[in-house]
């Protein structure tokens, strides 16, 4: 039945379903929708029909003594809703059964949620904040938060679940279809909640795998200033951080390496690599003037050959650095080691 229904109301406020269990929350969500319409349209014919037989007119007389009660009447208005809400029960206890319950072969990606950005966490280590996913295959995703409540949503596949701090919070899904997907952050997060936004690519079976070997070898094919710039968006850097010398959440960090800087509580820091270092690690330790302590630190989520490419990115846009910025990537693919013949 609620298939049905998803069907005849489908594309009316639902955006095309993508996933296995679309149909059921289509249909549920239908099912609810078209008891409502039947009940508005029930109940505003009747209060016209009465509005209109029973209004105050000259001559008439109201019946002594009123009608004051029905047994048939109230028992009716007791039993369909009940039964109409142990339906709706049923239908979403069952489908919220099968969300909360993957199966055992899920491949699992870990979901780290910040101000303002998704990082998806693959297997083998790589960090992305489009969350990549094979079709056809069911995904398990892991969610937490570090800092206040966020909330994975993408419309196409019916998901919703919220990444809460201190915590950690699962869903599942499959995607029946390759392509992109919008996601969204469903929770007010703060000042900046309307760009935590991100897609979901949906890759052939065959692709995936290679897409994601090769996006984990990116700083051995890149020189380190492009492989920062490139973790520099893919870890959200950007959300907080402008390049243009624009005020945002945190500092401009256009030319501020090698720049005096004032801090909180009036000392100057030279911003070299060893600040930069600690800013990453412990945000904390030393804060530009004028700016709140807001930033998650990144303490066991960047190696040292990402955070050397940071600050490679750092020297190569900023005026007060004039050395040598390398052009051969800071991790070399490593060669077979040759022996003689015997």
């Amino acid at each position: 039945m609620t298939n049905l229904l998803a069907q005849i109301g489908s594309r009316v406020w639902m955006p095309d379903n993508m996933s296995n269990y679309g149909s059921e929350v289509d249909g549920l969500f239908y099912f609810i929708y078209w008891i409502c319409v039947l009940m508005f349209v029930l109940i505003l014919a009747w209060m016209t029909l009465f509005v209109v037989r029973y209004r105050k007119r000259e001559g008439y007389q109201a019946n002594k003594p009123a009608p004051h009660h029905s047994t048939v009447l109230e028992l009716t208005w007791t039993i369909i809703p009940t039964i109409v809400v142990m339906i709706i029960f049923y239908f979403g206890f069952r489908g919220y059964m099968d969300m909360a319950t993957p199966p055992s072969h899920a491949y699992e990606i870990q979901v780290i949620a910040k101000k303002w950005n998704w990082n998806f966490v693959y297997p083998n280590g790589h960090v992305d904040n489009n969350l990549h996913i094979p079709v056809n295959t069911p995904v398990r995703l892991v969610l937490q938060s570090d800092d206040v409540i966020h909330s994975l949503f993408i419309p196409t596949f019916r998901i919703k679940k919220d990444a809460v701090p201190g915590r950690f919070t699962k869903t599942w899904f499959t995607a029946t279809s390759t392509g992109e997907f919008n996601l969204f952050c469903a929770e007010y997060c703060g000042q900046q909640h309307s760009i935590m936004k991100s897609t979901v690519v949906v890759h052939d079976a065959g692709e995936f795998d290679g897409w994601l070997a090769d996006a984990a070898n990116f700083l051995k094919k890149m020189p380190p200033a492009v492989a920062g710039e490139k973790i520099f968006n893919l870890r959200g850097c950007a959300q907080c951080h402008t390049v243009d010398g624009n005020r945002s959440t945190g500092p401009s960090l256009k030319d501020v390496f090698g720049k005096d800087v004032l801090l909180v509580g009036g000392s100057n820091v030279k911003i070299d690599e060893d600040y930069i270092r600690e800013s990453i690690l412990e945000p904390g330790a030393k804060i530009v003037n004028s700016f709140e302590n807001v930033m998650p630190t990144y303490q066991g989520q960047l190696r040292d050959t990402e955070i050397s490419a940071l600050i490679m990115y750092l020297k190569s846009i900023s005026k007060h650095y004039d050395g040598i910025i390398p052009t051969e990537p800071l991790e070399k693919d490593e060669q077979p080691a040759q022996t003689e013949n015997q």
